[in-house]
This record gives structure tokens, C-alpha cells and sequence, in this order.
């Protein structure tokens, strides 16, 4: 098992940023959820129109089900965001579309902002990494022009991560990411997109430990 000191950690995470691992996949929806679980389970993917019927909302993990036009036409933009950012239907120009003119992805915990065709550059890396990812959506709040959701990033660790401290070669272990989304859309576009990821699981489960020891002995 691979460890690396502190400011390695600090900067992988900068770099494992790029791969977007709060973008990387279409939701997992359920019709209803598991029992003893808050998340929910399907095959089926969300519908990539621009509308949503009242089957697939019934299969969303909604917390509140009486959605406006306007919210329906929004949580339809962000489920196709997702899914063209999905490890098996990867569509990077597809995802840039989703975000307005002068859009923003955030990765609020690696401090790092990504805007214009470098949008694109997200999901296609993470594809690299994972590519099987996908995301399980657990709770989506929708409020007007702002959706809130609570999921777990999943894919399996096939690509090489290029750190600061070398290359973590790809050792097939499972991810389980737990992550929060915030979508704030405009005009039916993405104008800011905050996504919060646990990389300290992301990196227990890729066989990376924060090397306490090193931040401790620093002096």
C-alpha cells in the first residue's frame, strides 16, 4: 500500500481534481428505495431530453415531489450533465453544452475552478481513471434554480494517477466516494457548479494513506 507525505497529498489532490470525480457519471435511479437504505437502485438511465416524465421523477430520490415546470426543466439539465459525463456514455462536448457561456465547475475541497472547453477536459480524464464510473444519487433537493444532491462517486481504479510523487498505478479496487453537489442554473445552463468530494476515502479505497507521520516530522 502506497504512502505519501503530506504535501503530496495536498497537491494529488489538486491533480486528481482534473479528474472531476463529482462529475464523472449518470445517476443510478430506483422506483422506490432500498429497504434499510437511504439510497436507491436501476438500470435505467435518466432521459436525455428536456423533459422528464412522471415515471422518471417517480424513480428519483426526490425530497420534495411537487416540482415546477421550470424545476423539472432544471433537474433534467443537471441528470444529463451527469450522464454524458457517465464512464459508458461519455459525451465531453456534451457536458461543456450543459453549462452557460460563462459557467463554472468548482471543485471546493482541491480549491481548483475549471471554465470553458477545460469543462470538457473534466469528465474525459476521469474516464481515464474510472472508466467505469458512475454515480449513486441518495437525496435531491430541488429549489428553483438551485439543486442540492447528496451521492456516491463508484467506479473501479483501471488508469495510472499521475502525483507529484510519482505514478499510483491502477490496482482494480472499488471506489465508494461520498460527495455533495450544488447546481445553480440560469436560463436553463449550469452558471456554477460546487461539488465537495471525500478524497481521504477515495484514496483509502484506491490503497493511498495520508502519511500522518511525515506532516508530524516536517520541522
Amino acid at each position: 500500500m502506497k504512502l505519501l507525505g503530506w504535501k503530496t497529498i495536498v497537491a494529488t489532490t489538486a491533480v486528481t481534481s482534473l479528474a472531476g470525480l463529482t462529475l464523472a457519471a449518470a445517476p443510478t435511479l430506483a422506483a422506490s428505495p432500498v429497504p434499510g437504505s437511504a439510497h436507491v437502485h436501476t438500470a435505467r438511465h435518466a432521459q436525455t431530453s428536456a423533459a422528464l416524465s412522471p415515471r422518471e421523477l417517480s424513480a428519483l430520490p426526490l425530497t420534495n415531489r411537487h416540482l415546477t415546470r421550470h424545476e423539472i426543466a432544471n433537474l433534467a439539465v443537471v441528470l444529463n450533465a451527469y450522464h454524458a459525463a457517465e464512464g459508458n456514455s461519455l459525451d465531453p462536448d456534451a457536458f461543456f453544452g450543459s453549462f452557460a457561456k460563462d459557467g463554472v465547475f468548482n471543485d471546493m475541497v482541491a480549491g481548483a475552478a475549471y471554465r470553458g472547453t477545460a469543462l470538457a477536459d473534466v469528465p474525459r480524464y476521469m474516464a481515464g481513471l474510472f472508466p467505469d464510473v458512475h454515480r449513486e444519487l441518495k437525496r435531491i433537493t430541488v429549489n428553483g434554480d438551485t439543486i442540492s444532491i447528496e451521492l456516491a462517486i463508484q467506479g473501479t481504479f483501471e488508469g495510472p494517477l499521475q502525483s507529484p510523487a510519482g505514478t499510483v498505478k491502477p490496482n482494480g479496487a472499488k471506489v465508494d466516494v461520498p460527495t455533495a453537489d450544488f447546481w445553480y442554473l440560469r436560463n436553463g445552463k449550469v452558471e456554477k457548479f460546487n461539488c465537495f468530494v471525500g478524497y481521504t476515502k477515495m484514496y483509502a479505497d484506491m490503497g493511498v494513506n495520508i502519511d500522518w507521520a511525515s506532516a508530524v516530522n516536517k520541522h
